[in-house]
């Protein structure tokens, strides 16, 4: 696992070491090649997608995570049918809960925050649990409960996209506490920016 990675274990040897202690061309060349194709990997191991920018959906008809500077990645069909399916039985546009999930974890199932939000709708240990969500890496199970949360803060906050989004990032006592949309500035660019995903035609 890259998280256990010390050096080490991956030590090239097929080349040796020159006693001036620098190596030779083409194993630096080699290690630089490594590098670059495993710094994707490592990325994708522990990461909150709430500080990429740029993501969002940008394809008519289809759900799809867009990261800037990067490749258009299709939401894996299965990823897309439980959104629709949990979006139908908790009477939620599927859309919101796809623009939800994009800026949340760019649909990475094991994506956990610095903060220890865990799954693809980034619930919090709590709220998983208040929820009835036994395994918040199980995609079901977070994709049904980070939609169930939703259809309660819509309802809470009257239909209020604002509101609802704020209350999703911050928490519902914030947004009660300041009679709106908290005035923290990582709170306010995501409610843009879902909001913004969300009405993209």
């Amino acid at each position: 696992m890259w998280g256990g990675f010390t050096g080490r274990e991956n030590r090239n040897t097929s080349f040796p070491r020159p006693r001036s202690g620098h190596y030779p061309m083409r194993t630096t060349l080699l290690i630089a090649a490594i590098a670059v194709a495993a710094a994707p990997l490592r990325a994708q191991q522990h990461f909150s997608a709430s500080e990429l920018r740029g993501v969002g959906i940008h394809r008519p008809g289809k759900i799809v995570i867009t990261i800037t500077g990067a490749r258009v990645l299709p939401m894996p069909a299965y990823l897309s049918q439980l959104i629709t399916t949990a979006a139908e039985k908790h009477g939620v546009d599927a859309r919101l809960v796809a623009a939800v999930a994009r800026r949340e974890s760019a649909g990475n199932p094991q994506a956990i925050s610095r903060t220890g939000a865990c799954g693809i709708m980034q619930l919090m240990p709590n709220t998983a649990r208040a929820l009835g969500v036994t395994d918040v890496f199980d995609p079901e199970q977070n994709v049904n409960g980070g939609v169930r949360y939703l259809r309660r803060l819509l309802d809470q906050f009257k239909g209020d996209l604002d509101l609802t989004l704020a209350a999703y990032n911050a928490g519902p006592a914030a947004v009660q506490r300041y009679g709106g949309v908290p005035p923290f500035a990582e709170t306010r660019a995501y409610v843009k920016a879902v909001r913004q995903a969300y009405e993209e035609r």
